[in-house]
């Protein structure tokens, strides 16, 4: 197999990193945007103030925290949602300091409380705001191949090649992988013969060169054969040219976002915490997922009734389709939702479904009814699933269920594939709010479901289903 040597690659312009600016601008702005509203609000209702002068340092205080506490560096998953609690916590602290300095100065007069809460609440609101609209923008210039950084990497074999798959079909991680540095030729993934879809740039001695040549801007290291002293020189490299650099941790598997970095002297040591699906937090999570269920199901209850009734009216059959899925510890129970097909006719043709898809979406001859199709496109074919939560058979958020047969056959060919029933299935999940929906891979759901129940939390239950709201607004199957 002939590769294409360093000389062939068209070296690029380099691009300075403007994301960090752009978000310290856009902070500043809305934060004395805050201030500015703030003060005139408190106004109307007391004449006396502080200084205006004095309320200008709210907004450079907030973008001082935020940089203090790394929101203005680069980070691979970080969404608006992981942000905002962050960033509502250092919003509030930036007001009790401002609150502070206006007790501690005597000579200040005028209304101190007054000013900063109304300050604070408008800080509250805008500068989340401003966050999101950027963070939106800066999605779509990904989608769009612009600003995203060149990415090197180190490594060889098959998690180099899940790495450089990632970043090739995920525009939002900002990454685009311009070649590979290793010791030994590629070989990507379980076939050794199999090319590289990024150009080799050779071995590590030349990867000073190949960041001249390319402008990369970050680095990432995945597994090697190659000696731990020359992967350590390397990084060192990259850090001398200022370029981000991240680590395949070797047994991943087992790392979660809950893990943190203990020293022993200077050896690091990770310290993974473990998920218990049987423990108290999972209980608090079952009782509201039942209550959250009830008051969802009452304050939909007129159009629950009137799914119901469209249904009834749309063809002959039953209201409610109940179908055999695998939950929690295998159990099996009956998933419903809203009949959306007519019965199947004499004539209608067989399916077959890919060998590396998960079952689902339109399976064989289009039998939905016109009721049906819209439901589907709506997700709201799965309302009745709230039923199931109430039962207990279901969670709000967790792995989609699946059929008993097609359980038996993934469990054979998906590796960790029965991991997923650790807990409960869920109406929505990590897996479908990144797009793996109907006909998608298995071993990708598997990933994210997985993923999903060891980094489990009460605020990634919330995100979840508000990502969810975002999801149903695409056209499902």
């Amino acid at each position: 197999m002939e590769l294409p040597m360093l000389t062939e690659v068209v070296p690029a312009r380099r691009r300075k990193a403007w994301s960090p600016l752009i978000a310290m601008a856009i902070d500043l702005a809305t934060g004395s945007a805050a201030v500015a509203i703030g003060m005139t609000v408190a106004n109307y209702t007391h004449k006396q103030l502080p200084s205006p002068w004095v309320m200008c340092f709210f907004a450079p205080t907030v973008v001082g925290l935020f940089a203090i506490r790394g929101l203005y560096k680069r980070s691979l998953n970080r969404s608006f949602l992981d942000e905002l609690p962050k960033i509502e916590a250092l919003i509030t602290v930036a007001a009790m300091l401002m609150l502070s300095g206006l007790v501690l100065n005597q000579t200040i007069e005028g209304s101190r409380s007054t000013a900063v809460t109304q300050v604070w609440v408008c800080a509250a609101v805008l500068i989340p705001l401003g966050r999101l609209v950027w963070h939106t923008v800066r999605t779509r210039m990904f989608h769009r191949d612009k600003m995203i950084a060149p990415t090197l990497i180190v490594g060889n074999g098959r998690i180099a090649a899940k790495v450089v798959e990632r970043l090739e079909v995920s525009p939002n991680y900002g990454l685009r992988p311009i070649g590979l540095i290793d010791d030994d030729l590629p070989s990507m993934g379980l076939d050794r013969d199999k090319p590289s879809t990024i150009p080799y740039l050779g071995k590590l001695d030349n990867l000073e060169q190949a960041i001249n040549s390319t402008h990369a801007q970050c680095l990432i290291v995945a597994f090697s054969r190659t000696r731990d002293e020359a992967m350590t020189a390397a990084v060192k490299v990259a850090h001398r040219h200022g370029m981000a650099v991240w680590i395949v941790p070797r047994i991943f598997d087992t790392i979660g976002v809950h893990a943190t970095i203990d020293h022993i002297g200077g050896l690091p040591l990770i310290s993974v915490p473990s998920t218990d699906p049987r423990g108290w937090q999972f209980a608090v999570k079952h009782f509201s997922d039942r209550l959250f269920a009830c008051i969802g199901l009452a304050l939909i209850s007129p159009l629950f009734l009137s799914l119901m009734l469209a249904v009834r009216l749309s063809s002959p059959g039953p209201i409610f389709f109940g179908q055999a899925r695998v939950g929690r510890d295998g159990r099996v129970f009956d998933c419903l939702k809203f009949r959306s097909m007519r019965p199947p006719s004499v004539t209608d043709a067989s399916f077959e479904r890919r060998s590396d898809s998960a079952p689902g979406g339109v399976e064989g001859e289009d039998r939905r009814t016109g009721i049906g199709k819209i439901m589907r496109a709506t997700s709201l074919d799965e309302l009745p699933q709230l039923i199931n939560v109430i039962r207990g058979e279901m969670s709000l958020v967790g792995p989609r269920p699946e059929r008993p047969e097609y359980v038996d056959l993934f469990n054979a060919q998906i590796a960790r594939y029965g991991d997923r029933h650790r807990v409960k299935a869920g109406m929505t999940g990590w897996a479908q709010v990144h797009g793996l929906r109907g006909q998608t891979s298995i071993a990708d759901r598997a990933e994210w479901d997985n993923f999903y129940i060891e980094n489990w939390s009460l605020w990634l239950d919330w995100r979840i289903l508000a990502m969810t709201v975002g999801a149903v607004l695409q056209r499902a199957e």
